[in-house]
C-alpha cells in the first residue's frame, strides 16, 4: 500500500499536476502502439501459424496506416472537445492520438514512395521517424521548452532567442545533422554545435558549399568516416532489433 500511495503520488504531482497527463498518455499509448504492430508484422513476415495475418477484406490488404489515420481523426477530434484536460476522457482522446500517429509513422515510408517499402531499405525511414518522434515527445514531457522558450520573459528577448535557435536548428538538418537539430529545439547548445560543425557529405549544405576536393569536403568525409558511420551502423542495428532486419534483395 505504501509503495502505490506513493507511485500514486508522484504521478499526480510530477503528471497530473503540471497539466502533463495527455502528453503521458499520448507517449504511452504511442510507444505501445508501435511496438505491438511491430510484432504483429515481424510474425507475420515469419509466418507463424499462431498469429492473425494481414486484414484483408475482399482480397484488399487493408495497412494499418489506414487504422491508425482512424484513431488520429477520433483522438484528435475527441480531444478538442473535451473541456477538462485533466479528466478520463482527455487521457483516452490522447491514447488513441497517439496510437494512431504510431501507426501512421510506422508506415511513413509507404506514404512518401507511395509503394510498398515497408520491408526495403528505404522502410528504415519508417523507423528512424518513429525514434525522432518518440525522443521529441519525451523532451517535451520532461518539460523542456521548445526552441528554448518559456513563459514569461521580455518579448524582445523571446524573439531573439527564437529566431538565433530557429536559425541554427535550420541550419543543422540543412548540413544533414538531424539528432542535433531535433535536440536543438529543446536544447539550445545542440543546435548551436551542430550548426558550428562541418556538414555530412551527402547533405545539402555540403552540395552547395563544398566543391569537390575542397579541404571541407576532405574533412567532412573523413569525419563522416570516424564518427558518423560507426553511430549510423550502431543506431541501424537498434533497429533491426526493434524493427526488424530489412529484405537486401529488393
Amino acid at each position: 500500500m505504501g509503495n502505490k500511495g506513493y507511485v500514486s503520488g508522484w504521478f499526480h504531482h510530477v503528471i497530473v499536476e503540471p497539466g502533463k497527463l495527455r502528453l503521458f498518455c499520448f507517449l504511452v499509448a504511442f510507444i505501445v502502439a508501435f511496438v505491438f504492430i511491430r510484432f504483429s508484422v515481424r510474425m507475420i513476415r515469419a509466418q507463424v501459424t499462431w498469429w492473425p495475418g494481414n486484414v484483408t477484406p475482399g482480397g484488399t490488404h487493408i495497412h494499418h496506416v489506414v487504422f491508425g489515420l482512424v484513431f488520429m481523426c477520433v483522438g484528435g477530434v475527441s480531444g478538442l472537445a473535451v473541456q477538462n484536460p485533466r479528466s478520463v476522457w482527455a487521457a483516452v482522446s490522447a491514447a488513441l492520438l497517439g496510437a494512431g500517429m504510431a501507426l501512421v509513422l510506422d508506415e511513413f515510408a509507404l506514404v512518401l514512395h507511395l509503394e510498398d517499402v515497408y520491408w526495403g531499405e528505404q522502410g528504415r525511414l519508417s523507423v528512424q521517424v518513429v525514434f525522432i518522434a518518440i525522443a521529441a515527445t519525451g523532451l517535451a514531457l520532461l518539460g523542456l521548452s521548445p526552441f528554448g522558450l518559456a513563459d514569461g520573459g521580455e518579448p524582445v528577448g523571446l524573439i531573439v532567442v527564437l529566431m538565433f535557435n530557429l536559425a541554427c536548428t535550420v541550419v543543422c538538418l540543412l548540413k544533414g545533422k538531424v539528432w542535433f537539430g531535433l535536440l536543438g529545439i529543446y536544447i539550445t547548445v545542440f543546435a548551436l554545435v551542430g550548426a558550428t560543425r562541418v556538414a555530412r557529405p551527402g547533405s545539402a549544405w555540403a552540395r552547395s558549399r563544398y566543391p569537390a576536393g575542397s579541404k571541407k569536403l576532405t574533412k567532412a568525409t573523413a569525419r563522416e568516416r570516424r564518427y558518423a558511420h560507426p553511430a549510423t551502423a550502431a543506431l541501424a542495428w537498434v533497429q533491426d532489433l526493434v524493427a526488424g532486419k530489412p529484405d537486401h534483395h529488393d
